[in-house]
């Protein structure tokens, strides 16, 4: 795992890391929590469990592979049927903020410190029981659960982007090429509206990660339910 590229390999990885693999030629990735044993605790939306995104009805090694409850959106998969022949990848956490910048895509690592390891698969698992609310790309997406895994952070306001890197990139890089067209006025080069436009982005994706953000709170998770109750009616 270098500078530019999370990638390791499987015997790299231990309990409690953040997961994750590229979806649709790197369109997108799915992340999830590496509970040890080959398994993956990971949080999707329902009419995907039994598309191609997954493919964990078919699985020949683990009979509890897709495992998970009524209602819920969070599984336990096999780390075969997770990466769905892709790479695999470590989100980074705590990592200062000179390499935060230089990892240009959204949704590879955070300022954020991790919790340890122990309480990271106690979360993980004890969500796989429970639940983690109603799925939602922009604010409660497969990151965001892997996110709250890690650190015990949610967003306290319901409005905006949720904790994801991922969803700060797709409405950031967008955002930042609206912003920075009327500039085009001011500044005839393209180089200077292109630099325009990339520090636009990059001023985007910090001021939405969870390691800086002034409207995160920790909570437990098994009061998650109860602050869901109370803090998003």
């Amino acid at each position: 795992m270098g500078l530019l590229s999370n990638e390791v390999e499987r015997s790299e990885i231990k309990p409690g890391d953040h997961i994750y693999t590229y979806r649709v030629v790197l369109a997108y990735s799915h992340h999830g929590i590496y509970v040890g044993g080959g398994k993956v605790v990971h949080f999707t939306r329902t009419d995907t469990l039994n598309a191609t995104d997954d493919q964990t009805s078919e699985c020949l090694y683990f009979p509890d592979c897709g495992f998970k409850h009524q209602n819920s959106s969070v599984l336990i998969s096999c780390l075969d049927c997770f990466l769905h022949e892709g790479s695999l990848y470590r989100f980074e956490y705590g990592v200062a903020l000179p390499v935060f910048i230089a990892k240009l895509r959204g949704g590879t690592c955070t300022m954020a410190p991790s919790d340890d390891e122990e309480t990271v698969v106690h979360r993980a698992m004890y969500l796989l029981r429970n639940g983690f609310g109603k799925y939602d790309i922009f604010q409660n997406n497969c990151e965001d659960f892997a996110l709250y895994c890690k650190t015990g952070l949610l967003i306290s306001e319901r409005a905006g982007v949720g904790r994801s890197g991922q969803a700060s990139t797709l409405i950031g890089a967008p955002l930042a090429a609206m912003l920075s067209s009327p500039l085009k006025r001011l500044m005839p080069s393209p180089l200077g509206v292109a630099t325009v436009s990339a520090g636009m982005y990059c001023l985007s994706r910090y001021a939405t990660d969870i390691g800086v953000r002034s409207d995160v709170v920790q909570v437990d998770v098994e009061d998650l339910a109860c602050w869901e109750i109370e803090n998003r009616n």
